[in-house]
């Protein structure tokens, strides 16, 4: 008879991440609830060229330039390219991909903002350019792609749940994911605790800090495969993200 050979470290780090977290999708509800019905008139005046307050104003801001980072991070070129916009919110860098001629599929839980991505789309980018969806940025049913882009969709998630969305998106994707993760410093942990970043009736759930380099520790060993190749911070007021880069070897 066989024996049955004891699974590597690496098997059981990896299958960790892979198994279903329960809070994960809790809080995935959690933020649809929130997108879709206390804040969606904020989040759509934030995305947009309405006169918005001094706090949204520098959330604003920073949120363009943490775009234009992950688009500088993809390939000019990406036609004949398929890229997931993963938590696609309302659209705009999915319409910028789209502008280097990728084959964006652009998905949120929030279908008021998908609803929003889809109005405001160019009319010169044509009809299917983007594939707008509503719903879960991990489903299979999305297809594989070249890259993955996801900005702010997992800012409200501990480590090992960003972790373990990363790893079954990976699964789905041939050359980059590029993310955003709330890093963990002084400032942005005291900004949480006093609850600056929004007012209270339509403040997020809350945003995680994360440290950088326990994250890049658990990334390396659930996706050997991937090396983390460049990191960024953005800080403008009350913005605060790190952008990481995975690039398939």
């Amino acid at each position: 008879m066989m024996a049955t050979r004891a699974p590597s470290g690496f098997e059981q780090t990896r299958a960790q991440f892979e198994a279903p977290v329960s809070r994960f999708e809790a809080q995935r509800e959690r933020l649809t609830t929130y997108f879709d019905s206390t804040a969606r008139k904020a989040w759509i005046d934030l995305t947009s060229d309405v006169k918005v307050s001094g706090i949204r104003a520098t959330v604003r801001a920073g949120r363009d330039a943490m775009r234009d980072v992950l688009l500088h991070w993809l390939p000019s070129d990406l036609r004949r390219t398929r890229v997931l916009d993963a938590g696609c919110g309302t659209g705009a860098l999915s319409v910028l991909a789209a502008r280097r001629g990728a084959e964006v599929v652009a998905v949120d839980v929030a279908g008021g903002l998908v609803a929003i991505g889809k109005e405001r789309q160019p009319s010169f980018l044509g009809h299917g350019k983007i594939d707008w969806r509503v719903g879960d940025m991990l489903d299979p049913a999305h297809g594989r792609f070249g890259h993955v882009v996801a900005m702010d969709s997992l800012i409200h998630y501990r480590p090992a749940d960003i972790v373990s969305t990363l790893v079954a998106l990976a699964a789905r994707t041939d050359h980059s994911i590029v993310f955003t993760f709330a890093p963990a410093t002084p400032l942005l942990r005291a900004m949480h605790t006093t609850g600056l970043l929004f007012p209270r009736k339509d403040r997020a759930p809350a945003i995680v800090p994360v440290s950088e380099a326990h994250l890049v520790r658990l990334l390396r060993e659930a996706l050997p495969e991937w090396t983390v190749a460049r990191s960024q911070r953005i800080s403008r007021g009350f913005y605060i993200s790190n952008a990481l880069e995975l690039v398939r070897h």
